[in-house]
């Protein structure tokens, strides 16, 4: 049961049932940032030796692996059915290309009445759709009962306890205040805004704008060419933004622009470390047989590519990244091309 006491002075949080779908780092991170409340966890994950390796050493055998667990608040499990019963919070942590596999034999009941938080930074492929409206449109979840997590914030940092920042964005209030209380410790502060669409379009984007950072620096380019290609990339997500979902949002806040940074720049950043190895030549199939993780960029620049369509905004470098990655364009020649349209 969610609940939040006062009493002579002092708050603190009833024991949450939360359950957390995905065994990657970022879901392990925020396994280890939920721990340090008051909660009940519930962590879900494919992998059965994971599973039972966590519940007999209680670490991540294949993730984060120095992050001890507490037992007696983390549970992990193989069912998803079971991990869901009497959940109030549901946390979403898998690559969205998986999330459908992930979900197999779960349906509107099961999630009925739960909240939903997405920390999932992709669109599900083929159907071009934010995860928060498919599942509005798969689940029935309202969007007012989903709420989604926005950096800046690396999972490798979060195991090492440095200072990191989130935002949760959801169109209630309510609900992304108290899953933002959830997340608050000694080395995570949270903040709250409205703006549901802009926030996930934006965490979608930068994973773009990520990967054709780590293109242009396989090719040989430098931190000054960097500095104008993130510069003309906060433009063109501004661009798409007030075409597909305008309002007056402020993009230069953490939620969108340092977002952006910490994933252009990171040596933590996937998608740039993927974007690396297609910048030296790596066919999109090597480069992904040889990370260990999913670079979301890679499919969320069909999806993105696939929307611009209907609207026909300038886009320069998510064209630049399509046409590298979907039509096996020349490297260099795109490049230049990318180079004059840079200002």
């Amino acid at each position: 049961m969610s609940c939040f006491l006062q009493n002579r002075g002092f708050s603190y949080i009833c024991f949450m049932n939360i359950c957390v779908v995905g065994g990657g780092s970022w879901a392990t991170a925020l396994v280890k940032i939920l721990s340090e409340q008051n909660v009940k966890i519930k962590w879900w994950m494919r992998n059965t030796a994971s599973v039972e390796h966590i519940r007999k050493h209680h670490h991540n055998p294949r993730y984060l692996s120095s992050i001890e667990l507490h037992p007696s608040k983390v549970k992990a499990y193989n069912n998803l059915k079971e991990a869901l019963k009497k959940s109030d919070w549901v946390i979403l942590a898998v690559p969205a290309a998986f999330l459908k596999e992930s979900l197999t034999g779960i349906t509107e009941t099961h999630l009925a009445g739960k909240k939903v938080v997405s920390a999932i930074k992709g669109m599900i492929p083929e159907e071009n759709l934010l995860v928060t409206d498919w599942l509005k449109k798969h689940y029935a979840v309202t969007l007012e009962n989903q709420c989604i997590i926005a950096g800046p914030c690396h999972a490798e940092e979060v195991a090492l306890e440095k200072q990191s920042y989130l935002t949760i964005a959801s169109p209630d209030s309510h609900n992304a205040s108290q899953f933002a209380n959830m997340l608050k410790c000694r080395y995570i502060k949270t903040s709250t805004l409205s703006d549901l669409y802009g926030v996930e379009y934006a965490a979608v984007m930068k994973n773009i704008v990520s990967l054709a950072c780590g293109i242009a620096h396989g090719l040989g380019a430098g931190d000054n060419f960097q500095a104008v290609m993130v510069s003309n990339a906060m433009q063109e997500i501004n661009r798409f933004l007030n075409a597909i979902a305008p309002m007056q949002r402020d993009t230069v806040s953490s939620a969108y622009l340092g977002d952006l940074l910490v994933t252009a720049y990171s040596q933590f950043s996937r998608n740039r470390a993927f974007g690396n190895m297609i910048g030296r030549g790596y066919s999109v199939k090597s480069a992904q047989l040889e990370m260990n993780m999913i670079a979301e960029g890679y499919y969320a620049t069909a999806s993105i590519q696939a929307i611009n369509e209907n609207l026909g905004v300038e886009m320069p470098i998510t064209n630049f990244a399509f046409k590298l990655m979907y039509e096996k364009a020349n490297l260099k020649k795109e490049f230049e091309i990318l180079k004059n349209k840079l200002r």
